[in-house]
């Protein structure tokens, strides 16, 4: 099942499923492979009687870098043309839905999902571990929504699910500054359930914790998330899709391309709000 994709990998053994991000961008990063595979597996997996829990975690050192912006530079790049009138931001508005949509998947897959984060998870990892049902990492985890940091408004779910995970300040505080924090600060605010040792002890926890779900009826285990869904569902969708026409109104700016030059170049960007 695993090698028909090219960002991930998925093993299933005794009802849990597990999931590795493997790229094929740096440190996991989410380029097109990973947006249009994501949805495909989850569904998949969703759709499988067999699999009761799954788990979601990364290959190598990170849990995810986040959008591979070298990769996905296309998407950018028609909205960021001087001038750009409707037809290329209406453009850029489907592409960003259907982005929207792959970190959706996750989050209305009826199959119990727990993440195990290691390593860095930044920007669009944290819109991905926002979506899955536990959380857990080890200790060597950093986390930022950086967004901010390269002139973009958080747009595929950050912003929409968060409030429902973090309280208002703590979020507030993440998105405005970009900052990372560790691992233990996330646990702290409640990002994350448990904070472990190492990669596999966090890994092994998430497994044992997926063992546990998909020992309990499976009927009712999709019940349990139907009915919590049910009270966040037409809150992330409004998020969802005021974001998606904010930005494609309001993300092409100076400020952008001089943070993402910024980001190449390894310099402190210089920010003129314009």
């Amino acid at each position: 099942m695993g090698d028909a994709y090219e960002s991930l990998t998925i093993d299933v053994d005794a009802h849990v499923a597990r999931v590795t991000l493997v790229g094929p961008g740096k440190g996991n990063a989410m380029g097109p492979a990973f947006w249009a595979e994501l949805p495909v597996a989850f569904s998949a997996l969703d759709a499988d009687p067999d699999v009761r829990a799954i788990v979601l975690t990364g290959s190598g050192r990170n849990f995810s870098y986040g959008l591979d912006l070298a990769a996905m530079g296309g998407t950018l790049a028609p909205v960021l043309a001087e001038g750009a009138m409707a037809k290329p931001r209406t453009e850029f508005h489907t592409k960003l839905k259907a982005m929207q949509d792959t970190i959706t998947a996750v989050a209305d897959c009826r199959t119990p999902v727990i993440a195990s984060v290691h390593g860095w998870c930044i920007g669009g990892g944290v819109d991905l571990i926002s979506a899955v049902d536990v959380r857990y990492a080890s200790a060597d985890a950093k986390f930022s929504v950086r967004e901010v940091k390269l002139a973009m408004v958080a747009d595929v779910g950050s912003l929409a699910r968060l409030p429902l995970i973090l309280s208002e300040g703590h979020l507030r505080e993440l998105a405005l500054t970009g900052k990372d924090i560790d691992a233990a600060r996330a646990e702290k605010i409640g990002l994350v359930n448990d904070v472990f040792p190492d990669a596999d002890a966090s890994l092994a926890a998430a497994h044992a914790t997926a063992k546990e779900i998909a020992a309990n009826p499976p009927l009712v285990v999709r019940g349990i998330k139907d009915v919590l869904d049910e009270q966040r569902t037409a809150q992330v969708s409004a998020s969802l899709r005021y974001v998606a026409a904010w930005n494609s109104a309001f993300l092409a700016s100076k400020d952008l391309t001089e943070g993402i030059t910024a980001m190449f170049a390894k310099r402190p960007p210089q920010f003129t709000g314009e």
